[in-house]
């Protein structure tokens, strides 16, 4: 579902007005709580999603309920002839693609390493480093000839300070945040700056599994003595999305209440 332009009704500020972004994984969570405020700063959203339709297109429905332009976009990305698809989609619907999150997440068991099997190792790395290069691959041309993109990654505490049964994770998100490092160092001449969000345990689906003394134990670590939430982490999204943020690119920026002091 696609609405007509923004209303004064959906908009916190300017900080994304006319901007166009894509963000996978964005059905639920840090993706779709990120869809939302982007959409309340005025951008036009494409909601990518790979299982959860309905969860897709209750974001765009919140969003173009309240006046703002959104479309929900099944992908698998880490299959380049759909993210291919799925990146024209948007651009003909919303128009060039100037901004992407890149969120989707890829699933894993928690295991120590002398458990861990290979398959599920390979599975986890490849997935998450497809998912990024994908959809940066697709969209990054376009971005090069209009002489100006954003690039955000969600990646993940653990990839600098892993904990138990993580192994996967670490090395997968650690994969990522060198990946962005990279186009950071090769895009910028083009206009295009590529940045590193890191949560730390942040109360989404993806970390449901976990049990809730584990949790408590985890928010008396943290100085602000919380978990984190999606639009912590959203908020922080933006601020990297923003011109405000025009001069800053490479970067990790932990959104972890203080546990990741660098």
């Amino acid at each position: 579902m696609v609405a007509a332009h923004p209303q004064q009704s959906l908009d916190r500020g300017n900080l994304l007005r006319d901007r166009i972004v894509l963000i996978t994984g964005a059905s639920r969570g840090i993706g779709a709580e990120t869809a939302k405020l982007m959409a309340q700063h005025g951008a036009a959203v494409g909601v990518n999603y790979y299982g959860s339709e309905a969860a897709a297109h209750d974001v765009v429905d919140s969003i173009t309920s309240e006046g703002g332009r959104a479309v929900a976009v099944r992908a698998d990305v880490r299959d380049s002839e759909q993210v291919k698809a799925m990146v024209q989609q948007v651009a003909e619907t919303l128009g060039a693609i100037d901004t992407l999150v890149i969120n989707a997440n890829a699933n894993f068991p928690m295991a120590s390493f002398v458990d861990y099997r290979w398959e599920d190792f390979e599975s986890k790395l490849l997935g998450e480093l497809k998912g990024a290069f994908f959809p940066c691959q697709a969209v990054v041309p376009s971005m090069i000839e209009r002489g100006r993109g954003c690039i955000i990654a969600v990646s993940s505490g653990l990839s600098r300070h892993p904990g138990q049964g993580f192994v996967a994770h670490s090395t997968a998100k650690s994969g990522l945040d060198a990946f962005i490092k990279s186009l950071a160092l090769e895009l910028g001449p083009h206009g295009i700056r590529a940045n590193v969000v890191s949560p730390g345990l942040t109360l989404t689906d993806a970390t449901a599994r976990l049990p809730q003394d584990y949790k408590d134990a985890a928010a008396q670590t943290v100085p602000l003595k919380r978990n984190g939430l999606p639009d912590d982490v959203a908020g922080a999204i933006l601020l990297l999305a923003s011109d405000e943020a025009k001069f800053i690119t490479g970067a990790y920026l932990p959104v972890s209440g203080g546990v990741q002091m660098i």
